[in-house]
């Protein structure tokens, strides 16, 4: 109940913080958004809710963590556009005595060597940006049923001479009824601030998100269904940008109704086909994502859409994820979990 208790104390300090966070370009460290692990990429980005044994799917929503992941490490590696790199570790650990079990885990983002100029355009050397996380989880279970997890996050980012740092906390509770082979979950994700900034002043909140998810396994079928809502706490989330609409001959928001449209940004579908025991074939679809990153005049092909496969081995999982952007834009990630006690001959 120790853990419970801090969770409400986390929650309650950081909740004052929920309706100044802000959406869109205007918030800091938006690399926390991105999905960390391919399993999680297939499902389309955004998913507290799946009934698995990847550890990964707990990066985002610690109350996914359980004891059955003792020892368990995820490696992860993700390739985007323009030479952009981002590597992901996360290991488990279950503590009988204290009833918990315990992860850590990092994100980093690493965007190549990039030249440094000044205002007038004289190149002054070169410089690495970076993005990281580095996070450490633990969750319970409570009664038959309920599993409840917090995290709490180290953020730096760094672009040349401009460093910014900052903590944040998460906070998931989950309902799982493995009767009916379902799932319930809520998790509240990145409530903290700045520690320092990069130019001193005032430059966003971070990407504060509460999100609702459910995932049904069918019990006379091999799959699985998922339906996440994010962005709970605020309704409408749409991004209107007039000066490019304008220039580009678009219609404005204002122009039309977007009652079913605005309900439809919040959501995230994605199926899961097992064939066998041993490989798992998932496909998500967000909405959101698609809404935001169309172009009007050109075709956008699978833009919105993720797919994802993955070969699951005794002492071994393979998993890897293609997930598209814009029309002939994509990016793909590998990954591998593995029980490090099985390596080493300990007990599973």
């Amino acid at each position: 109940m120790r853990i419970l208790l801090l969770i409400m104390l986390l929650f309650q300090s950081l909740l004052f913080r929920v309706n100044a966070q802000t959406l869109g370009g205007s918030t800091v460290y938006n690399f926390l958004k991105l999905s960390n692990t391919p399993q999680l990429t297939g499902l389309g980005g955004i998913n507290i809710s799946q009934l698995s044994d990847d550890i990964g799917l707990s990066f985002n929503n610690p109350s996914l963590l359980r004891a059955s992941m003792h020892t368990q490490a995820n490696f992860v590696f993700n390739s985007f556009t323009a030479g952009i790199r981002n590597y992901h570790l996360l290991a488990g650990l279950h503590s009988e005595k204290l009833e918990t079990t315990f992860s850590l885990g990092a994100n980093y983002f690493t965007y190549g060597s990039i030249q440094e100029t000044d205002a007038a355009g004289n190149i002054l050397g070169t410089f690495k940006p970076a993005d990281y996380v580095v996070q450490v989880s633990a969750s319970r279970r409570y009664l038959e049923h309920w599993h409840y997890g917090v995290t709490l996050k180290f953020i730096h980012s760094g672009y040349g001479q401009y460093r910014s740092s900052g903590i944040a906390a998460d906070v998931g509770v989950s309902y799982l009824d493995t009767a009916n082979l379902l799932q319930v979950s809520f998790a509240a994700k990145n409530m903290g601030a700045q520690l320092t900034r990069y130019a001193g002043t005032t430059e966003g909140e971070l990407p504060f998100d509460m999100q609702l998810g459910i995932s049904k396994r069918l019990a006379h079928a091999p799959l699985q269904f998922s339906l996440t809502l994010h962005h709970l706490q605020q309704f409408n989330i749409l991004y209107n940008d007039t000066v490019f609409n304008n220039a580009n001959e678009l219609q404005n928001a204002s122009d039309r109704s977007f009652t079913f449209d605005k309900l439809f940004r919040h959501v995230v579908m994605a199926v899961q086909l097992y064939v066998g025991d041993k490989i798992e074939i998932s496909a998500g679809y967000n909405y959101l994502r698609r809404k935001e990153l169309n172009t009007g005049n050109t075709g956008n092909g699978l833009n919105g859409f993720s797919l994802g496969v993955g070969a699951l081995f005794k002492k071994l999982q393979i998993r890897y994820a293609r997930s598209y952007y814009q029309n002939n834009a994509a990016y793909n990630q590998f990954g591998l979990s593995l029980k490090m006690s099985d390596l080493g001959g300990g007990k599973k």
